[in-house]
């Protein structure tokens, strides 16, 4: 059967006046596994929607591969209870994946499940060079409005992230939705080097909250601004600092805090501290 991104379910409501019958839309949540030259690497409970954008972004924002034209071929197999997303590497990327000591098998909201080692956890970064404003501050404060107004899956349940490309002079170029922040990000990534968009002048948008995760795969991404509706973490704007990625959050009513590199945003941003 072909798995879909949403379901109906039948409850009751109750209020302070009586109780009546609701139909809800929910999004569905299903386990995809990660499949590299026929060993599992990773399972991740998802949407089942853009299942080769979160195959390929998830290589790409992992390390696993650091170019998409390094996986030869994907095939998204539907079976059983979840769905498996198989991938086959060029004969240099298999190698080094096998030398590779992780196992990510986690639920939603976990980034790091199965890493063994604490170095690995908060791994040094590729720094992401320091260039000329790629965005203006108004750009950055519509962001958030524009991407709350298409975010499909979340209208019909209100029960999902989603991770938006901003590009300069063009707005949001592409927008992919899941019940897992991490993994709306990996689709997104995916996406975009799909589509031979390069990630290296723009922002990414998030509508969750910035965890240390999501800074690691932005600077693997080679994206050098991130903006988010809600709060980074403190260990998230210290890797930010360190890999030279323009970091603002609390992008709500038209405006933002900036935390990091605000020399990458232009009309008046370079004054922040």
């Amino acid at each position: 059967m072909a798995f879909a991104p949403t379901v109906s379910a039948k409850g009751v409501a109750v209020h302070p006046d009586g109780t009546c019958a609701v139909t809800r839309t929910l999004p569905e949540e299903v386990p995809v596994a990660f499949v590299f030259d026929g060993t599992t690497q990773a399972v991740m409970m998802a949407t089942p929607a853009d299942i080769e954008d979160f195959a390929v972004g998830f290589a790409l924002s992992e390390g696993i591969v650091a170019h998409a034209a390094e996986i030869t071929e994907i095939e998204v197999v539907e079976h059983g209870p979840g769905i498996e997303a198989r991938m086959w590497l060029t004969d240099d990327r298999a190698e080094a994946l096998a030398r590779r000591r992780r196992a990510a098998a986690g639920p939603v909201g976990c980034g790091l499940c199965g890493i063994d080692s604490l170095d690995e956890a908060v791994r040094p970064l590729p720094r992401i060079a320091a260039g000329p404003s790629v965005l203006t501050a108004a750009e950055l404060a519509g962001a958030a409005d524009v991407l709350r107004a298409r975010q499909p899956l979340h209208d019909q349940t209100r029960a999902v992230h989603a991770a938006a490309f901003l590009a300069p002079g063009e707005g949001i170029v592409a927008v992919r939705e899941d019940v897992g922040r991490h993994n709306a990000l990996d689709k997104l990534v995916g996406a975009m080097a799909r589509a031979g968009r390069a990630m290296a002048r723009g922002a990414v948008v998030m509508t969750s909250r910035l965890s240390v995760e999501l800074v690691q795969k932005c600077a693997l991404a080679g994206c050098p601004v991130i903006l988010s509706v809600s709060a980074p973490t403190a260990l998230a704007l210290r890797q930010a600092e360190a890999a030279g990625i323009t970091l603002a959050s609390f992008a709500r009513t038209g405006g933002f805090d900036l935390y990091s590199h605000p020399e990458r945003i232009n009309a008046g941003a370079a004054d922040v501290a």
